[in-house]
């Protein structure tokens, strides 16, 4: 049985024709029970939109660039309530703060200025769960103390459950949500104390993240600590145990067991998922640290790719569901000036006399600082 057609829309189409073909000074056979009909078939097109939105997002690459000094920076204050000490350097006793002030430009395309209440009025109504690790936290950290400012007081909460903290905007009924899962699949507590890795089990970590909108993903520290650092005693596949197995093949698994779990669960139409590449250190070569850094680096002449990196796109070019991949590896290894260093504490007057030889965190990142830029390309992207 035929479709009835829509009359206001029959006119519309018709007027569109009408209008096209004065302007075009010619006519244009235009067949309208078709177009009525792609209208019609919009839902089971909407799944070829969503898997073209990849190929348009590479037309423009965020990731290379320059920072580029702005006076106009940072977008929010250092004493927004929702950073943790360890990223409040300028509260630790950091003496400098030009580190707030760089703004990432890419090369052949532009990044918005970060506005909060556009942002939110995207958001309207939404979830966004960034999961990972510390340096994930660090991001939402920053994605929170962009957005808050715009929120009323008594309108604004944050709520525990799990390993997940959220933010919410009450007006707005948007949350911002941060899920803990280094690794994304399940670590767990066995019989006399041991920790082990299944490589093959997400389910646990995996409930939390259903009925997002926008998923953020980051996994790749913590597959590379080794000996005492080390956060598994042994890693479990099915019934195959492993006391050590390289890191890479261990992390190929693990993100091959996310991979399958959202081609399965989640839905394209309604979810957008982002990888972010990741966060580079900068206190591995000699013990070198990232201590009185004050400026970025104006280019990498050779960028390092790390092998976390490989391996994740290896991951992603075998899933059915459109992943975007956001690379800040090579802009956030220019800036070895943005890591607390010797500030992710406070310090006192004595300390600093000898605060050189302190321990030094050249992997979490300042804020405000680097990941503002992270959030203003996700930004950008949603």
């Amino acid at each position: 049985m035929a479709k009835p057609r829509n009359n206001s829309l029959s006119f519309l189409f018709s007027s569109i024709i009408l209008f096209l073909s004065f302007f075009h000074g010619k006519s244009i056979h235009f067949n309208l029970d078709n177009a009525l009909s792609w209208l019609n078939d919009q839902d089971d097109d909407e799944v070829t939109m969503v898997q073209s939105r990849r190929s348009s997002l590479k037309s423009c690459d965020f990731s290379y660039g320059k920072w580029v000094y702005d006076q106009t920076y940072p977008l929010y204050d250092s004493n927004c309530p929702y950073l943790s000490t360890a990223v409040t350097c300028k509260k630790n006793g950091r003496p400098d703060s030009d580190y707030e002030k760089w703004k990432w430009k890419p090369h052949r395309c532009s990044i918005p200025r970060f506005d909060a209440l556009e942002f939110l009025g995207k958001m309207r109504r939404k979830r966004i769960i960034l999961v990972g690790d510390s340096i994930m936290r660090n991001q939402w950290e920053s994605l929170v103390c962009l957005v808050q400012s715009v929120v009323p007081t008594g309108r604004k909460t944050v709520t525990y459950a799990g390993p997940t903290m959220a933010f919410h905007a009450l007006d707005f009924e948007t949350s911002i949500e941060f899920c803990w899962a280094p690794f994304l699949v399940e670590l767990k507590q066995a019989s006399g104390n041991k920790r082990v890795l299944h490589l093959d089990m997400i389910e646990e970590n995996a409930k939390y993240w259903r009925g997002a909108d926008v998923l953020v993903f980051d996994s790749a520290h913590w597959w590379t600590h080794s000996e005492k650092w080390s956060s598994w005693d042994y890693l479990m596949e099915g019934n195959s145990a492993y006391r050590s197995l390289n890191p890479m093949v261990a992390y190929e698994k693990g993100l091959t067991t996310w991979a399958k779990w959202v081609d399965l669960n989640l839905d394209p139409r309604t979810t957008r998922i982002v990888f972010r590449s990741m966060s580079p250190r900068h206190n591995r070569e000699n013990g070198w640290k990232c201590y009185n850094q004050r400026e970025p680096l104006g280019f990498a002449s050779h960028p390092h790719v790390p092998q976390q990196t490989l391996v994740l796109k290896g991951v992603l070019r075998k899933m059915r569901f459109p992943v975007y991949l956001q690379d800040i590896t090579t802009m956030s290894s220019l800036r070895k000036d943005g890591h607390p260093s010797v500030y992710a504490r406070a310090v006192d007057s004595k300390e600093k006399q000898t605060i050189q030889n302190s321990s030094s965190d050249c992997s979490h990142w300042c804020l405000p600082g680097v990941p503002d830029s992270w959030n203003e390309i996700l930004s950008a992207m949603l």
